[in-house]
């Protein structure tokens, strides 16, 4: 999936992105703000590389950090929910993690973290195991939260389809 690929799907869909980063450190958000027309759809970033950022900018709870530390399944989806609220987003896509060269607080080079909240449940959270150096861990982040924002937009408009659909012959049946 690529940054083209996620701008049209929210531009078709109306939405709007924030980012929520920290071993991407910018990189998402400058993928997405790359392409052409993502003026209308990207609401713009938090770049939460120190720890206390993910609570102070992101609203991630302080105790989960304390207790878990920030590469965590729930930290990641906080910072999903904390990007969309800030930036007044439809959608909040996140990751934290290892990017290396080193293991961080018991955690092996690659481990990533990657949370989509659309506001409508309680959002996909990935973890990934990544292999490469830094730089690879890094863009390849980037490609997974890319396709992650775009598999949550199809499933969340599937399901409005449905439930349109259900409407729909609601309709019809009470005008029998």
């Amino acid at each position: 999936m690529t940054a083209e690929d996620v701008v049209r799907a929210l531009a078709d869909r109306g939405a709007t992105l924030a980012t929520c980063e920290s071993l991407t450190a910018g990189l998402l958000g400058a993928a997405v703000a790359s392409v052409p027309g993502a003026s209308a759809v990207l609401r713009g970033g938090l770049i939460t590389y120190a720890t206390d950022l993910k609570a102070s900018l992101a609203g991630v709870d302080e105790s989960l950090l304390r207790e878990h530390g920030p590469v965590h399944p729930e930290v990641a989806r906080q910072m999903a929910a904390g990007a969309r609220t800030a930036c007044g987003a439809t959608v909040g896509v996140a990751c934290t993690g290892v990017a290396g060269p080193d293991s961080q607080d018991g955690h092996p080079v690659g481990r990533v973290f990657i949370a989509v909240d659309a506001g409508t449940d309680p959002g996909a959270v990935r973890e990934l195991a990544l292999e490469g150096d830094r730089e690879r861990i890094r863009t390849a982040t980037v490609e997974e939260c890319l396709s992650t924002v775009l598999q949550v937009l199809r499933r969340t408009s599937d399901r409005e389809s449905t439930r349109s659909a259900g409407r729909s012959e609601g309709c019809v049946r009470g005008r029998l």
